[in-house]
């Protein structure tokens, strides 16, 4: 049975926020930013971009529920797969980069490339917060080494 892993205060509190801010996201792909959410969705993206925002917030929503209510491996896995989601949104985040749109106060080129390089600080915090990156180390079983056999013959 693998071992639990315990998450310390700071761990705790930076998932709290990030599911609070997954929270927040998610209702303003439903309410207050959802044309902004719309204008970042690629081209590339097939369906009606305003159905594409609306499920992703219905998701974001999921994700930052579970974070702040899972537990133990759930919430490990759960990390994982926050990481992943921040991975799957990324080439919106560059096409608005690339195509020079304007929304969240991103309105330059600096601030849009700037946004680029903020994708992997919060994949990094899905983990971290999750103990997610302590669980290999706790499943891994423990490597013995033979110590070398002396001669004690008189």
């Amino acid at each position: 049975m693998p071992q639990q892993a315990h998450t310390s205060t700071l761990q705790n509190v930076a998932r709290g926020l990030l599911g609070s801010f997954m929270i927040v996201a998610g209702t303003g792909h439903l309410t207050f930013a959802r044309r902004e959410f719309q204008a970042q969705v690629p081209d590339f993206v097939p369906g009606d971009k305003d159905t594409t925002v609306l499920a992703s917030g219905v998701v974001e929503i999921g994700l930052g529920l579970a974070l702040l209510l899972l537990k133990g491996n759930d919430r490990r896995r759960m990390g994982i797969g926050l990481a992943a989601f921040y991975a799957a949104v990324f080439p919106g985040n560059v096409h608005q980069y690339t195509e020079r749109i304007s929304a969240f106060g991103l309105d330059t080129d600096a601030k849009r490339l700037a946004r680029l390089f903020f994708q992997p600080v919060l994949m990094g915090a899905a983990l971290y917060s999750t103990g997610a990156l302590n669980s290999r180390r706790l499943q891994k079983p423990a490597v013995h080494r033979a110590l070398p056999r002396t001669n004690t013959a008189s």
